[in-house]
């Protein structure tokens, strides 16, 4: 059965999930790619090695689909002018499964290289959540974010497992994961800690 979950989503120390200002320049928010960083980092002057490592790995496997908001997918806002904008990743995304947009205008889906093929759903999270676990067959679908999508799908009680990743940098302000949000209130009571090279790994599960 598929389980809906959120990983190796990075938050600073004080809980924000993207920083002030998203734009094209700067798509996470200002200093937002700092959240980052502790995916890229090489240990033991190696790369692809270490707990990071493991935690980027293993938030890829047995995903059957994906569903992000429109902010995750590009900058583009209000109706799309035209087909041009077809994300952030080039030619060959890192999702290589169906991944659902949630939009509140229209486009037609069009599949990228590697397997990705990007979904337009204009009916909201349940919608999409629809949409993705007809394609899943059984794998788990992942919510990507960003954090007005994480929010909808955790008061609307769908999210089975969050993996949080917490950054060690402090931003003051942003899009806050916790606003407004009552985790132990969700049922959200087992806790698990990893302490990775260059960040904190959090699991949280009903």
């Amino acid at each position: 059965m598929s389980k809906i979950k959120v990983a190796a989503f990075s938050v600073s120390m004080d809980g924000f999930g993207a920083g002030p200002r998203q734009s094209l320049e700067d798509p996470l928010g200002i200093r937002g790619e700092e959240l980052h960083t502790w995916m890229f980092q090489k240990t033991d002057g190696n790369s692809g090695t270490g707990v990071d490592n493991n935690i980027v790995q293993k938030s890829m496997e047995n995903i059957g689909a994906w569903i992000m908001g429109r902010n995750m997918f590009g900058p583009v806002r209000g109706p799309w002018p035209d087909d041009e904008w077809k994300g952030w990743w080039g030619e060959k995304p890192p999702y290589h499964v169906p991944v659902f947009v949630l939009t509140h205008h229209a486009r037609e889906s069009f599949e990228m290289k590697g397997g990705t093929t990007f979904h337009f759903v204009t009916g909201g999270i349940e919608s999409a959540l629809e949409e993705a676990k007809k394609v899943a067959n059984g794998k788990d679908i992942r919510i990507g974010g960003g954090v007005s999508t994480i929010h909808q799908f955790l008061r609307a009680g769908y999210i089975d497992e969050m993996q949080l990743t917490f950054s060690p940098v402090f931003f003051g302000s942003g899009e806050h994961l916790f606003s407004g949000i009552d985790i132990p209130a969700l049922g959200f009571n087992q806790v698990e800690k990893i302490n990775g090279e260059n960040a904190t790994h959090i699991i949280l599960k009903r």
